[in-house]
């Protein structure tokens, strides 16, 4: 099948939730033998319009990342593609509607892709693009609602969770590094106060903490670390390669989860699915405590002194491994939903055109 993705943006410029995501299908699906070109600005250097990376052709639209000059060149460019099904990303909405416009003139269905609905976005055309396209797809429950606020159509609104390497989670190592785990980012959407004052709480107990992440925070959550006198429990490792997180993973009996927004919480799956008890603070604008509905090993809170007891409370859980109802999140799965959502539009689209 060949797949056009519309994206303004791409994980080589602007690395963020949105960005990963779709390089992960777009990686994904290439290495199950379909044929995959992402329409984007261009972010490699030289004279040249296309860069083939990891089986994706990448096709540079605009030097300068303007989503006016993008939108415009974007039906011209699809129809020379002529894919089978054209898969956008929601931000800028522009480019969605570009892509609707050049799916009628291709006859070709739309796919929408949603990680989150950017307030920085016009509301008018963020509306629009809620009603292009015969599917749009999300992360979470929380994100399909608030498409569905913007005016997108219940019933094609589908949930398409992130993915991990299920095989990786069963092959690793166990790496007995920390008892309990805090795995993200750490910029201002961390949260990371919370999960600090909780373990403050617990200064008299025995427990050591492994900080994964790197950000603009983390300076700040290290001296309070200090303030709180339980910086010599708690490590900071910055950034960590996949392999020895998950060992780290398998090696620990908690995982707490604070961030204030999260649309899809994927170290919290990674760590689920690894065997560890999930302790996930509420946050409105956070879906993370979605991962915990008909999962025993996990607790839902409020404020940091519930954190701190659930992670007591913990103790009590006996030792885990893996948990194999979490496999149906590993990546051959869930873009085996892709392909069904992809196989789907063109029938539906092939009836209705």
């Amino acid at each position: 099948m060949r797949v056009a993705f519309v994206s303004l943006y791409v994980d080589d410029q602007r690395t963020e939730g949105a960005t990963r995501r779709i390089r992960r299908i777009a990686e994904g699906l290439a290495a199950r033998g379909h044929d995959v070109t992402v329409c984007c600005s261009r972010w490699w250097q030289g004279s040249v319009s296309t860069f083939t990376q990891n089986d994706v052709a990448y096709i540079g639209l605009t030097e300068a990342k303007t989503p006016r000059a993008f939108a415009l060149k974007l039906p011209f460019v699809l129809r020379r593609i002529a894919p089978d099904i054209i898969h956008a990303t929601n931000s800028p909405p522009s480019q969605v509607i570009a892509a609707a416009t050049a799916g009628i003139m291709i006859r070709t269905p739309l796919v929408v892709d949603w990680w989150q609905v950017d307030e920085t976005d016009h509301p008018w055309v963020v509306r629009r693009a809620a009603r292009a396209g015969s599917r749009h797809f999300t992360p979470s429950q929380l994100i399909k609602t608030d498409v569905r606020s913007v005016g997108g159509d219940t019933d094609s609104i589908i949930r398409l969770p992130e993915s991990i390497d299920f095989e990786l989670v069963r092959d690793a190592d166990i790496y007995d590094r920390a008892d309990i785990v805090y795995a993200r980012r750490l910029d201002d959407e961390s949260n990371i106060d919370s999960f600090l004052l909780a373990l403050a709480e617990l200064r008299n107990k025995q427990w050591r903490t492994a900080v994964i992440g790197d950000g603009p925070q983390r300076s700040d959550a290290e001296a309070m670390a200090r303030d709180l006198r339980i910086d010599d429990r708690i490590t900071f490792y910055g950034s960590m390669e996949l392999e020895q997180f998950v060992s780290t993973l398998k090696g620990a009996h908690v995982f707490a989860q604070t961030a204030s927004v999260e649309p899809f919480a994927r170290e919290l799956l990674w760590a689920l699915a690894c065997g560890c008890v999930g302790v996930v603070e509420y946050q409105a604008r956070s879906s993370a405590h979605e991962l915990l509905e008909d999962y025993e090993r996990g607790a839902r809170v409020t404020d940091p002194e519930g954190i701190a007891a659930e992670i007591e409370s913990a103790a009590e859980i006996n030792s885990s491994v893996i948990a194999e109802s979490f496999s149906k999140y590993d990546h051959r799965a869930v873009l085996k939903q892709y392909e069904d959502q992809y196989v789907a539009a063109q029938s539906e689209f092939g009836w209705f055109s």
